[in-house]
């Protein structure tokens, strides 16, 4: 008896997910090489969204694409005037920031779904979670958060673009995000959610490498890999360059 109900339970969960729309992503690359005078780079997201039987899904959703690249921790402090000097003052920790975050969709998010959703799969940079360390003051945080935001936007690495989808006859999308020259390099990850009558429907995942590559590669592993010594070279070169322009200057 029991196998029976096992059955038709596991029968019930696959139809009711064969019923749902399935996503079929793409990227136009999936890598991106940074190499020396890289000045940033467009990257295509595109796909269908087809019924399980390879119809079309219908007209009734929406598309919203976001892109993530590679998280680190991350620590910002808040500079203050005092005695007419500037010097830092209270500061925050972030466990898990995102070095680029970009959302696309084929409308505006709070048209699309409520805060709720928005806040469950991060559609937004009102939703995204940084992970604060430490003790948790709801205002400085709060505080904090729109000043990291704040500050990547104003460098591009963090976009939103609430008509950046385009849907065309009923079952193709694609959206364009810009990459800027500061990137970091690693892996990316592109996830798209088709939504309907404010649930998300379906849901896809595809990766987009940024490597450095030439002598950008070499600098940057050495200094990943021998910290200190890079910086020892880094502090002599410096002092070599000084007495250089020194030297040059004494002569003219």
């Amino acid at each position: 008896m029991i196998w029976r109900i096992v059955i038709a339970l596991v029968a019930l969960v696959f139809c009711s997910a064969q019923r749902d729309p399935i996503l079929v992503p793409e990227v136009s690359q999936d890598e991106i090489q940074v190499r020396q005078g890289f000045t940033g780079q467009e990257l295509l997201l595109f796909g269908a969204i087809l019924e399980p039987d390879g119809r079309r899904a219908g007209q009734d959703y929406e598309i919203v694409v976001v892109l993530k690249g590679p998280t680190e921790p991350i620590r910002l402090r808040e500079k203050q005037r005092i005695a007419g000097i500037w010097i830092n003052a209270e500061s925050s920790d972030f466990r898990s920031a995102p070095s680029f975050f970009a959302v696309a969709s084929s409308q505006p998010i709070g048209e699309i779904v409520d805060d709720k959703t928005a806040a469950i799969f991060e559609l937004g940079l009102d939703w995204l979670q940084l992970s604060p360390i430490g003790e948790i003051d709801t205002e400085k945080q709060s505080r904090f958060t729109e000043g990291l935001v704040d500050l990547r936007r104003r460098g591009d690495l963090y976009q939103e673009n609430p008509q950046g989808v385009k849907i065309s006859e009923d079952v193709l999308y694609q959206a364009r995000i810009q990459l800027p020259s500061n990137v970091v390099t690693g892996t990316y990850v592109a996830e798209t959610f088709a939504v309907r009558q404010g649930r998300v429907i379906a849901s896809a995942t595809s990766e987009v490498q940024v490597r450095k590559l030439g002598l950008e590669r070499i600098i940057a592993n050495f200094a990943q890999e021998s910290p200190f010594i890079y910086g020892l070279i880094a502090v002599a070169l410096s002092i070599l360059m000084g007495w250089l322009a020194g030297r040059l200057f004494a002569l003219v």
